[in-house]
């Protein structure tokens, strides 16, 4: 019974890198102003908290997941 266990894990575990990484694009902004006047023009990179922080959380339930694939897959059988 173990092995569709393992098996949806393993298809679990890109899927959670994936969310990680759709949040941390979504958690960096980048803005760009134009010149003014005498003041030239400059980019500003706003980080976004929670979607940093979801980010860092899937990324460790995936490494979780990930192990515990590994301790499934190869445990010796009783």
């Amino acid at each position: 019974m173990r092995w569709p266990t393992v098996f949806a894990e393993f298809v679990l575990v890109p899927i959670l890198v994936a969310a990680a990484v759709w949040c941390w694009h979504n958690g960096i902004r980048t803005t760009v102003f134009a010149p003014q006047g005498d003041a030239p023009a400059f980019s500003a990179t706003r980080y976004v908290g929670p979607w940093l922080a979801g980010a860092a959380i899937l990324a460790i339930g995936a490494g979780l997941v990930a192990v515990d694939v590994l301790a499934r897959a190869f445990r010796r059988a009783r």
